[in-house]
């Protein structure tokens, strides 16, 4: 069965990295001759600051180009809110132009009230110019004057290296404003310039420019020092705990020898006192496994993104990638989640196996569909382009119903019928021990605190570097410093559990299932909490399509942290607590 399922993950890969690397440009070998309409594509236009608002460039009442077409896109592009169309500016390979008229337009007083509108929260365009990108800003309001300008002349620069486009620039000429601050009809001439220079960069490192700010050398460096010394950190503080656990263990183990050697009859204490209720099954097995299951597929996509990522699939633009991945990916792992859940609960006596799975299956889904329904409906509301079109909507839920949907029942099934029995080194006796009074901070909200602070500490400072790529116009692509810190997210996350349950152990508090997953994943309510700080003390957002996307969809990453982790850290503690009661006579 191990085997099958490692030559199925090994094929999904496979079909993963060949739908991802098939976003390309329409001229699929980026080579041209003389004269050669390369192919340019405006995409969208937004608030600076407000990465989610975007909206498709002809809202604004630029000039239109003679044929207007839509570039048809992959569905990462359109979850990444790309409406590409053809631009009304012709860039012939090595033609160079200078002052070329687009159009003259009058703009009405509606049209000069709009631009004045874009200009005053800071709008930015994107085009695409052989599969490169490009920014540019529409306007500026001059503070002095108090006034308006928007650009009507943009001048393009473009290398080549023989019959390749290299790099491209646009810049807007200072001298070429109109004022628009007055509420009237103004005539516009729209113009471009295109000037293209020859350099010795080769193919294949065009895109290393879009790096570079995120790998400049002391940028790197400081980026570096900063999570070797929080790593550091958190590793000696987790090895003083592990030593002094250990110890204890050790001298636990050697009174428990002693006292079965000299007295059979005397009382028993601390963690060995409760060897008979310690395997006793937790309330609600059926969701405790659906979270198991939900973690497991959630952990797997995690690793698989991972993979992706240091292979270089991520490079910077290549649009919609991630997003692909993210729906392809959890698409063809949903039968691990089927196969643990089922697994796990018939382990646990369950019996509605059926239940059980349906639950698995919505567990993720249910809340993300939630949240997607809320806000793709503030996008339609605002027309922006993160509103999904109802045909990517049909795939979706075709991807759902078709690849998703069938891959968790056959998942169910070969989990149900692998007849694994639950581990236990102990006998559960009929009726459970009361658990003594306990102090306040032995609860479990204290100890979630207490357990998501030490996780949390180890990523906090990559969590700014994510936040301002995912959030932000920074571009992330050191993804090796990524994926160490998620190694010692999971080792810190396995480990803290694993102590707070020998604590409630050591308690004789025998309901340690539920405790060790909310344990583990209390590090997601923590992530949320940074993204409260984030949003109002590191970020310039405003308004309530960007605020509602902001912790909407955050709130859906950090549950998913929250039942990756918890699995993780239940995992970490049933090891543990099937070794301890292993290693001592209970009966």
């Amino acid at each position: 069965m191990m085997e099958n399922i490692h030559q199925w993950l090994v094929v999904a890969l496979f079909v993963i990295c060949s739908l991802i690397t098939t976003v390309k440009s329409d001229v699929s070998n980026h080579k041209y001759k003389s004269g050669d309409a390369v192919p340019l594509y405006a995409n969208k236009v937004g608030p600076f600051q407000n990465p989610s608002e975007t909206y498709r460039y002809f809202d604004l009442p630029f000039c239109l180009p003679d044929d207007l077409k839509e570039k048809k896109e992959a569905l990462g592009e359109v979850l990444n809110g790309d409406r590409l169309v053809s631009a009304p500016y012709k860039l012939d390979f090595l033609v160079d132009k200078d002052s070329e008229s687009i159009c003259s337009k009058k703009l009405s007083k509606q049209d000069v009230g709009k631009f004045r509108k874009a200009i005053s929260k800071d709008y930015y365009f994107q085009m695409y110019f052989d599969d490169l990108p490009l920014w540019g800003f529409i306007g500026k309001y001059d503070t002095k004057e108090q006034k308006y300008y928007l650009f009507k002349h943009l001048q393009f620069e473009v290398l080549y290296n023989k019959n390749h486009v290299i790099e491209v620039n646009v810049q807007t000429d200072p001298t070429a404003l109109v004022d628009i601050t007055q509420d009237k009809e103004v005539n516009v001439d729209f113009m471009y310039t295109v000037r293209w220079k020859e350099t010795n960069i080769p193919f294949k490192k065009r895109m290393d420019k879009y790096s570079q700010n995120s790998s400049l050398p002391h940028h790197l460096e400081i980026h570096w020092f900063s999570i070797i010394n929080s790593c550091v950190t958190v590793l000696l503080l987790t090895g003083f705990l592990a030593t002094i656990l250990m110890r204890v263990l050790k001298n636990d183990f050697v009174k428990y020898a002693h006292d079965e050697e000299t007295a059979e009859d005397q009382e028993e204490t601390g963690w060995k006192y409760i060897h008979g209720d310690v395997f006793r099954y937790p309330q609600h097995k059926s969701l405790f496994a659906a979270a198991l299951g939900s973690g497991t597929q959630l952990f797997a996509l995690t690793i698989f993104i991972f993979i992706l990522a240091l292979v270089g699939v991520f490079y910077p633009y290549n649009r919609g990638a991630l997003f692909t991945a993210l729906v392809v990916i959890y698409a063809l792992t949903s039968g691990i989640a089927g196969y643990t859940a089922s697994s796990f609960y018939c382990q646990l006596e369950g019996t509605n196996w059926v239940r059980n799975l349906i639950l698995t299956g919505g567990l993720f889904c249910g809340p993300l569909f939630i949240t997607f329904c809320f806000l793709n409906t503030v996008a339609i509301s605002y027309s922006a382009t993160a509103a999904l079109p109802f045909g990517t909507i049909v795939i979706i839920g075709l991807i759902w119903g078709l690849v998703t949907s069938p891959l968790l029942v056959l998942g169910g099934i070969a989990g149900k019928n692998s007849k694994a029995e639950f581990q236990a080194p102990c006998r559960t006796t009929k009726y459970p021990r009361e658990i003594p009074p306990l102090p306040w901070y032995r609860g479990t909200l204290p100890q979630m605190a207490m357990a998501g602070f030490l996780p949390f500490s180890a990523i906090y400072i990559e969590l700014y570097y994510i936040f301002a790529s995912v959030w932000g116009h920074r571009i992330y692509t050191i993804y090796s410093i990524l994926f160490i810190v998620f190694i010692i997210l999971v080792i810190v996350t396995a480990f803290i559990t694993i102590a707070l349950t020998y604590f409630q152990l050591a308690a004789e508090d025998h309901e340690w299932w539920w405790r060790s997953f909310l344990c583990g994943g209390s590090t997601g309510l923590f992530i949320y909490g940074y993204c409260l700080y984030y949003y109002y003390g590191r970020s310039d957002m405003t308004g309530f399509m960007q605020t509602s996307f902001f912790f909407g969809y955050m709130a859906c990453i950090c549950y998913a942290f929250f039942l990756m982790l918890g699995t993780i850290g239940f995992r970490a503690a049933l090891f543990f607590v099937r070794h301890i009661y292993r290693s001592i006579k209970c009966e």
